[in-house]
């Protein structure tokens, strides 16, 4: 069940995939960023919570194969997603002041109406100290919900 701030904050990005679903059917669902230091972490069990829910998710650490440049694979899938899911966790909030790729991943991100923060063991209090644009686009937080349900709420979100 969605608070009514998750369906005014979701609305949008619901259309865009509605939108994207008809004219490109062949992108994938969501985007992944996250932290480096999450990859087998949180990343990985919501990259698995995703898959186990039938979305179709870039995800680094299955997407990045050996000898391909990193950031045009990682630019071809932000290009070839519907919408980008942001995993901010204390390793994120530790990572975007130094600019490395998360960071910009994220700028690539914040241009779109297609971006969706998924708050996990921190607070939107502590990211509006990283990234004021980040924190004013409402998401999903794993202190309201569980990391199943989280996925759950992205996976019908994204259903096309």
């Amino acid at each position: 069940m969605y608070t009514p701030e998750q369906v005014q904050a979701l609305t949008p990005v619901r259309e865009n995939v509605e939108n994207l679903a008809v004219s490109q059917p062949d992108l994938r669902d969501v985007f992944l960023c996250h932290a480096w230091d999450d990859r087998q972490g949180s990343a990985k069990e919501l990259h698995d919570l995703l898959e186990a829910c039938g979305v179709r998710v870039w995800f680094s650490e299955k997407d990045l194969g050996l000898g391909v440049p990193m950031m045009r694979a990682i630019d071809k899938g932000l290009v070839n997603s519907r919408v980008g899911i942001v995993l901010v966790t204390p390793a994120m909030l530790k990572r975007l002041p130094a600019e490395g790729i998360a960071d910009k991943e994220l700028s690539a991100l914040l241009r779109r109406e297609r971006l969706v923060p998924v708050v996990h063991g921190t607070t939107y209090e502590e990211l509006e100290k990283v990234s004021l644009l980040l924190a004013s686009r409402a998401g999903l937080s794993t202190a309201e919900d569980s990391m199943a349900v989280v996925a759950t709420k992205i996976a019908e979100l994204v259903a096309a």
